[in-house]
């Protein structure tokens, strides 16, 4: 048995329900019984003790104020133990991993993300193997006793993925996720497989927890139709810093004049970023004259980020008392392997 010690964080979601055997609907169970509930996780850690948020919260409701509290639970149980499993609704888990990527500075040990489409009780339930691995990874250390996977990352449907590259892409399959552009950092099998390749490795700095967020950013969804009101709404909003513009293909947007004069006004006071609408690929504005044109209008490039990670990370830019001009230079940068 591995001697490291972990604590689950549960803040809400479909893992911890178990019918009710009275009404027989479904409740959360009482997570300090968790090794009860699953046994197979003594195998994996010297210790697991768990918190539940109160009230738990269903995952359509997480907000940054979340996020924060997710944080500073993690600050302030750091240096009692190895690592952290998170269990979370599927619906935003990519937001929170996303954000806590980017809000845990310098982090040395691991903060798994998961959850599951069915309650750790139902009699087909994906919950188990998805808790029992996440505690085994964030339990799994190196020959020299450091941590083997120092990321946000989230653990489903047998594959271990960087939080901030991860979106939720079924509803209903095991697999809800998909990391389209950065390949697994680890698969599990018989045996654990890592991505040691992949994987970052931990700077030597403390850890710092940054809780700034400034929430003033947009999303402007590019599609066939789109009027001149509802792009003047979104990019001239008066309480919006920034905005993510969510493109065709490889960052393409219409020509139309009347849109590049929405965009020059938009770029002249906030910060416009370029993400694609595709799965999979990135922004490359100097390939097709649209995208030319947007670059020119003073959008920045989002490259192959998703829109998840690129709203945590201008949350966090945002509430970092970064200049706009500031703000773009960061974009470009690879700060937490989101890009």
């Amino acid at each position: 048995m591995n001697n490291s010690s972990i604590l689950i964080i549960y803040t809400g979601g479909t893992i911890g329900m178990k019918t009710d055997p009275v009404v027989g609907a479904l409740r959360p169970f009482d997570f300090s019984q968790i090794l009860e509930e699953v046994p197979e996780l003594k195998k994996f850690a010297g210790s697991i003790d768990s918190y539940s948020f109160d009230p738990l919260i269903d995952s359509s409701d997480i907000d940054p104020e979340m996020w924060k509290k997710m944080a500073v639970t993690i600050r302030d149980n750091y240096d009692k133990y190895d690592g952290f499993v998170v269990l979370h609704g599927t619906d935003t888990m990519s937001y929170s991993a996303s954000a806590l990527s980017f809000m845990l500075q310098n982090l040395s040990k691991p903060v798994i993300f998961t959850g599951s489409q069915l309650p750790v009780g139902a009699p087909r339930t994906d919950g188990k193997e998805n808790l029992v691995s996440a505690v085994e990874i964030a339990a799994a250390k190196n020959p020299d006793g450091s941590s083997r996977v120092p990321e946000v990352a989230i653990y489903f449907g047998s594959v271990l993925m960087r939080g901030n590259r991860t979106t939720k892409v079924n509803a209903e399959s095991f697999e809800a996720f998909r990391s389209p552009n950065l390949e697994p950092l680890a698969e599990t099998g018989i045996n654990i497989r890592y991505n040691d390749r992949v994987i970052r490795k931990w700077n030597g700095l403390p850890l710092v927890v940054s809780l700034g967020l400034d929430t003033r950013v947009s999303i402007l969804k590019i599609h066939p139709g789109i009027t001149p009101q509802v792009v003047s709404n979104i990019l001239l909003g008066p309480e919006t810093r920034a905005v993510i513009i969510e493109t065709y293909g490889a960052g393409n947007a219409p020509s139309a004049p009347w849109f590049l004069d929405l965009v020059r006004e938009a770029a002249a006071s906030k910060i416009l970023v370029n993400v694609t609408q595709c799965p999979a690929g990135t922004v490359d504005m100097d390939l097709y004259a649209t995208g030319k044109q947007m670059k020119d209008a003073g959008v920045v490039s989002g490259y192959d980020s998703t829109t998840e990670a690129m709203l945590a990370k201008l949350f966090h830019l945002l509430g970092s008392g970064y200049s706009d001009s500031e703000v773009k230079a960061q974009l470009a940068v690879n700060l937490k392997g989101e890009i």
